[in-house]
């Protein structure tokens, strides 16, 4: 599919939907959405960035610094997961009690200013993996116009470039909860020690990776291709140190790299090819 032939599927189907409230997240799809949206509706969009400590503050600044330069109106609203023990139990299904505030928040939102609905960034390559997220979208009506285009997360980069949006290129992002494996409860201190921890290792200039973590043991997931850094002693120390600084005992370098989903288990042994400090 042609990127302007795409671009014009997208405003047709956003068009026939009308006013809406956008989920909007600050990462390369949502961003598209509200993107086009704006374009397509003006004032008829408002973006909604609802904000827990599950959100990274830098996320929190980015969603709003990229809403001012699309020029969409946009809304912080609080969320109530921490306050929800399905959620905080932290089972295969925490992402449904996630976004079932979030469509919750939405709908709420709509209907407040009057709009008929309510949208997200989910796209076509979502569809492949376990998403029980997209169940509590279904029960609220939440439509999902990049997935009704047809779009997967390649045609939402090439669309984000063409229109000079900076997530173009941007690594995936998720709430600070995935970084703690199934079974294991969220807690603000889980969740605090995460947020410094990835803080720390965006400073040193990678790009894509997780800290995964459970208690005060960390595991550290790098892309692949940005691996070949670490073969810098000083910065891999410095890496390792600053880690620990953010509240762990032990962390450990993941030889097999950042890999989607592996929060879901924890754990590797030390002498895996690994380094571990504490």
């Amino acid at each position: 599919m042609k990127t302007e032939e795409a671009l014009q599927d997208l405003r047709k189907i956003i068009s026939g939907i009308g006013p809406m409230v956008v989920g909007f997240s600050a990462g390369a799809d949502s961003t598209l959405l509200l993107k086009v949206a704006h374009d397509v509706l003006g004032e008829g969009v408002v973006g909604v960035t609802t904000v827990s400590p599950t959100l990274p503050a830098a996320e929190r600044d980015e969603a709003e610094r990229l809403a001012r330069e699309i020029g969409a109106r946009h809304r912080f609203v609080p969320s109530g997961e921490m306050g929800d023990p399905q959620f905080l139990a932290n089972s295969s299904r925490r992402c449904y009690f996630c976004r079932s505030d979030l469509f919750r928040i939405l709908r709420e939102e709509a209907r407040t200013l009057g709009f008929g609905a309510i949208a997200y960034g989910a796209q076509r390559d979502d569809l492949g993996e376990f998403r029980p997220g997209m169940e509590a979208a279904r029960e609220y009506g939440a439509r999902a116009p990049l997935l009704e285009a047809g779009l997967g997360k390649a045609e939402i980069r090439d669309l984000s470039r063409f229109l000079g949006l900076p997530t173009w290129d941007k690594p995936a992002m998720a709430c600070l909860s995935s970084r703690i494996p199934h079974g294991t409860p969220i807690t603000l201190e889980e969740l605090g020690r995460v947020e410094r921890a990835e803080s720390a290792v965006r400073s040193e200039g990678f790009r894509l990776f997780r800290v995964r973590a459970r208690g005060r043991d960390a595991r550290l997931e790098i892309a692949r291709e940005e691996m070949g850094r670490l073969e810098d002693g000083r910065l891999r120390e410095r890496l390792l140190r600053r880690v620990l600084e953010s509240g762990y005992s032990t962390v450990l370098i993941d030889p097999e790299g950042y890999r989607p989903g592996g929060g879901a288990a924890f754990g590797i042994a030390a002498g895996d090819g690994v380094e571990e400090r504490g």
